[in-house]
This record gives structure tokens, sequence and C-alpha cells, in this order.
């Protein structure tokens, strides 16, 4: 049976991090996965995480299954922080939330319930988006279209392409927008263009479908929430992908989140059935460790407070390596300029470097990026700063 299989492609991102674990160069740097580093070029384990796992331990009597959708406290916790317990989405009872293995697993979830019930509907993302939202989405069978997004030439957002090509989606059909920290360019609508972009497609009938990967990462809590609560007008329906790897740290428990927000409980609630369906004849239910420490800290004021001061810190030093980035690549002679960066917000930056110059980071410095020429800003470290802007020097 197995014999006539073909090798796959290795994944543009995952497989980036397999590639760069084999490199012999001792000065590698992996700036590919969208993973934070401290200053120390470590995954840290948040206090406020070690602590409510503490506390999980020492209370937890059973290991039990998890209901279909998840814990409800898990539920509760997730709405609240995205939209504010008093909001209007949150006291309608007219959101339901799912907890997924992640945030990719959201999106699977998704995928299949669009492609389930909604037939002939197509998905429209960024151009570009993340490089597994297409794998996603077609595992999932939908239609996959794309809208402009960046504009290369002043490395910015291509607002009035977007806003026109939004215009011509039919009714029907759903638009992927990202809540936040745009991944790979790090570039975000403001405020009075989320205002417009949610009124063109709520009159035009096609539904959003958030990615809210970062929240916290960009500007704040409340600021990277802007985006969303612009969208969630009384009675638009929309649907929401949240994870908690990036801002809890959560990489490895696969800590994510589905939300359906429909124009009443009634009909958000027939929605969710349809998920559970899709749910249980997937992964059954969703694992609960994680979930369970993402609850606890925010039931906890204590625990809240120490997650919002650590939040803070990473993203602070991710601000900061911007920084750093752009005023290193002056002293080591790149004429280029790359203020743009300085402006970008979250993980990632649109880096402007095309395939040529990016395979030889590779090859010849051992320098791992994406092949569009986007950075994990996160990976980025006082100490491996001089050697990397030396090598995008030098490919220059």
């Amino acid at each position: 049976m197995f014999e006539s299989v073909e090798m796959a492609a290795p994944d543009p991102i995952l497989g980036l991090t397999e590639a760069f674990l084999k490199d012999s160069n001792p000065k590698k740097i992996n700036l590919g996965v969208g993973v934070y580093k401290s200053n120390e070029g470590v995954t840290p384990i948040l206090d406020c995480v070690k602590q409510a796992e503490t506390k999980l331990i020492s209370t937890e009597k059973t290991k039990g299954y998890k209901p279909i959708d998840g814990d409800p406290a898990y539920g509760k916790a997730v709405l609240e922080l995205m939209f504010g317990a008093d909001h209007e989405v949150v006291t309608s009872g007219r959101a339901a939330t799912a907890h997924c293995p992640g945030g990719t697993g959201s999106l699977r979830v998704a995928g299949e319930y669009l492609a389930n019930n909604h037939k002939g509907a197509t998905i429209w993302v960024s151009d570009p988006t993340w490089a597994n939202h297409g794998n996603v989405f077609a595992a999932a069978g939908l239609p996959i279209k794309a809208y402009p997004y960046f504009d290369a030439t002043t490395n910015g957002l291509n607002f009035d392409a977007m806003l026109e090509a939004l215009k011509q989606i039919p009714a029907g059909d759903v638009v992927l927008l990202h809540g936040c920290c745009h991944n790979p360019t790090g570039v975000d609508p403001t405020t009075q263009q989320w205002e417009q972009i949610g009124d063109v497609l709520a009159a035009n009938g096609v539904t959003v479908l958030l990615d809210f990967a970062y929240q916290g990462f960009g500007l704040g809590l409340e600021e990277d929430a802007q985006g969303l609560l612009a969208l969630a007008k009384p009675g638009r329906e929309m649907i929401i992908c949240s994870s908690f790897s990036k801002n809890f740290g959560l990489y490895n428990e696969r800590t994510g989140a589905l939300t359906f927000v429909g124009k009443d409980a009634d009909t958000t609630t027939k929605v969710m059935s349809q998920a559970k369906k899709l749910i249980r004849a997937n992964y059954s239910n969703p694992p609960a460790h994680g979930g369970a420490i993402v609850s606890t800290i925010l039931a906890d004021s204590e625990l809240t407070a120490l997650w919002k001061k650590e939040l803070a810190d990473m993203r602070d030093r991710i601000n900061g390596m911007r920084e750093l980035f752009v005023e290193t690549l002056k002293a080591k002679g790149v004429t280029r300029d790359f203020e743009f960066i300085k402006q970008q917000l979250g993980m990632f930056s649109f880096s402007g470097l095309n395939k040529d110059q990016v395979n030889t980071l590779k090859t010849e410095h051992g320098v791992y990026i994406v092949g569009s020429g986007r950075i994990s800003v996160a990976g980025m470290t006082p100490s491996n700063m001089d050697y990397l802007c030396e090598s995008i020097a030098a490919v220059l």
C-alpha cells in the first residue's frame, strides 16, 4: 500500500525549524516560526501559568472528559476577554464558544462548518496571509480567493484597493480578517478603517471570520480588540478563531477557541450544534489543561494582574527589538530604509527581502526566515542582533 507514496514538501514554516535543527552553523538564528523568545533566547513559561498549574494540581479531582465544546468557564473567560463582560454580544447570549485544540484547530472546525452548512461559500483571505490558512481551508473543502492587502511600495496597508475588492465580494461568502498584528506583515487597519470594513461587509451580506491569535501583542489587550469591537455591531454575525499560544505562552498546550456570534441566541445555539457535530467526528472533545490554565488565571484578580504585566513585558521586548533591529542595520552600513519596521505590530515583520536573499541568508549565514521575507521579530535577541544585521547587510 505505502510503496507508491511520494515525499510531501516540507511545511514552509515548520519545515524551516527542521532544517535549522540540522544546521551546524554555531551562529545560526531561527526567525521563521512564530514563537516568543526572551532576551536569553528561551521560550519562557509565564509565572502566572506556573502558579495556575500549581493551583490546578492541588485542586484537580478528575481526568474525566470535558463536554464537546469544552468547559463553560473557559468559554465565558474567552468571551469576556475579547469583548468585555458588559458588551452586548455577551449580555445578549448571542455568542457561543467552543474550546478547540489551538488556533489552527479552531480554524479547521470553522472551515468544516462553512463547507458543510453553507454550500458554495468561498472564503477570501488577505494577500498575503498566514501560510497555513490555505492548507487548513483547502483541507476543509472550502474554495479560497484573495483580496489585496499589503502595499510593497509603502510597506503599509493598501486600504483603498482592499476596500474596493471587499465591495465586490458576493453575499454568502466569508472574509477572513486578522484581528490584530497581521501575520505576516505586521500592518493593521486603523479603528476608522475597521469601521468602514465592517460596514461594507455587513451591507453586502458577507460574513467575517476573524483570526484573533495575538491579542495583547500589538498595543495592549483593549487596544488590540478595537477591530473586533468595530465589527461586532448589534445584529451582525461573525466567526472568531482565537488562540492563547502567544499571549499566555501556551504553545504546546494547543489552547484555542471558536466563537460564533449570531443575530440572536437561538440562531447561535443552532450553529454551535452543527459545529459540535463536526467536533465529535474529529477529536470528540478538547484537551483540558491549557483551557483550565486560562480560565484559572482570568478568574483570579491577582493572577490576571500578573499575566497582564508579563504580557506587557513580552510586548515591550518585541517593540524594543524592532527599534534595535532598525538602528543596528544602519550601524552596519545598510542604506535601505527599514524605518517602517518600527511601525508594524506584533511578532512579525515583512522585511522586503526577496526569495534569493532569503535563500542566501539560510545557506550562507544560517539565518532562517520564511520565503516571503517574513521575519519573526520575537526571535531576535540583543546577543544575535549584530550577526543578524551583518548577514542582512551582506545579502543586500
